[in-house]
């Protein structure tokens, strides 16, 4: 599915549908399979070639993917990769996905490329709203930075018990 600018996203926000936690394979950076193994053990992260995963459940889920009640939630939320965090956005550098003046976003002098998967259910079609562009667009450009780690806007608005995830955690195990 191609890409889309964020120009054309009246606002975001996270549902817990858990369609991306079911549809995507998460990469993780070395310090992030680092905190993950240390935690919860190298049986539930997967080598590649060059790269480290999140393991799969035979139905294609990531293995930290809990259903609560009619909604899904990340049992990796205290420790979730940045992969996780910027999904269903893309931030580049250069505009590999075309439509560039519509996916141009600056950031204190810096030209960045925001692109949107459109398969994510969460997101409203349409002119970009003030807050979405202030808020969230700039969380998710920090994040992806390396200049913020925590989430408020660009993650689900479901509170969150770190006991109850880490028992679902250990449950995976």
């Amino acid at each position: 599915m191609r890409q889309v600018p964020w120009r054309y996203v009246e606002s975001w926000n996270c549902i817990a549908c858990g369609a991306c936690c079911k549809g995507y394979e998460v990469v993780l950076s070395f310090p992030e399979w680092m905190n993950i193994i240390y935690s919860y053990g190298v049986g539930v992260t997967r080598p590649s070639i060059s790269k480290f995963h999140l393991k799969r459940r035979s139905d294609g889920s990531c293995i930290f993917l809990c259903k609560n009640f009619n909604q899904w939630l990340c049992g990796l939320q205290y420790m979730k990769p940045t992969a996780c965090k910027l999904w269903p956005f893309k931030i580049l550098s250069r505009p590999k996905f075309g439509r560039a003046n519509e996916a141009l976003y600056n950031y204190n002098d810096r030209r960045l490329y925001v692109y949107v998967d459109p398969l994510c259910m969460g997101i409203r079609w349409g002119n970009p709203a003030r807050r979405f562009v202030h808020q969230t667009i700039t969380e998710i450009v920090e994040i992806a930075l390396g200049l913020r780690e925590k989430q408020y806007y660009s993650t689900s608005k479901i509170p969150y018990r770190p006991a109850y995830f880490r028992a679902r955690g250990r449950k995976i195990i």
